[in-house]
């Protein structure tokens, strides 16, 4: 992804990605409408469960409002899976250039994983400028991502912190330029969803729109 295309905008504009692992696909809709009613309108749902593909043609259908993405894209077979699906972006945990090649060649709008500088210097030939900084939090937060990625600070690279990322500390990532967006599960938990308690996603969601808006 290059930062001034239509999707990584919106989801710099977003400031919140909700990351989601969704096991069955009659939550979907519900979760995302949840979502949306607090004020989150991003969205990753990751491959590492059978629901993900299908919640996510639900609720492209259902709730046209909220941007989703896949996650979890860790071989090149996924991204024709992905697109056909209809994702509007994906993102991977690591940076395997096979993957990015892929993603790249079929036009889908793709942030690979990376926490070293050798991780970001492998996706740079292939244009990357919107990075996953995965994990955020047990690989030293933000003083890790200021550190290395100083040395491409020319460049215009952005960042989207995962893992370790709360309502808590998301405004020290959000103060950064660098940062386009924070993402993370606490938004909708696996057994939030579970448990059915949209109520609660929309309070997480308003949470942290609040703390968005105000480093926005």
């Amino acid at each position: 992804m290059k930062t001034d295309d239509p999707i990584p905008m919106r989801l710099s504009a977003a400031g919140v990605l909700a990351v989601l692992m969704i096991d069955r696909v009659e939550d979907a809709v519900p979760v995302a409408e949840a979502l949306l009613a607090g004020g989150v309108d991003a969205m990753e749902l990751t491959l590492r469960t059978e629901a993900a593909l299908p919640s996510l043609a639900a609720i492209s259908v259902a709730v046209p409002e909220m941007l989703v993405g896949i996650g979890t894209i860790i071989n090149p077979g996924q991204v024709s899976q992905v697109l056909d699906a209809g994702a509007a972006f994906g993102v991977a945990p690591g940076t395997n250039p096979e993957v990015i090649e892929a993603a790249c060649a079929a036009g889908l709008p793709f942030a690979p994983g990376v926490m070293t500088p050798s991780d970001i210097e492998r996706a740079l030939p292939f244009g990357c400028e919107i990075l996953k900084f995965f994990p955020a939090g047990s690989s030293g937060g933000l003083k890790h991502l200021k550190n290395i990625a100083a040395p491409y600070a020319h460049l215009g690279l952005e960042y989207i912190p995962l893992g370790g990322v709360s309502v808590d500390n998301m405004a020290d990532y959000l103060e950064g330029d660098m940062v386009a967006a924070v993402g993370g599960s606490w938004l909708a938990s696996r057994e939030i969803i579970a448990a059915g308690n949209w109520t609660e996603i929309t309070a997480r969601a308003k949470a942290a729109r609040a703390v968005a808006d105000q480093c926005r």
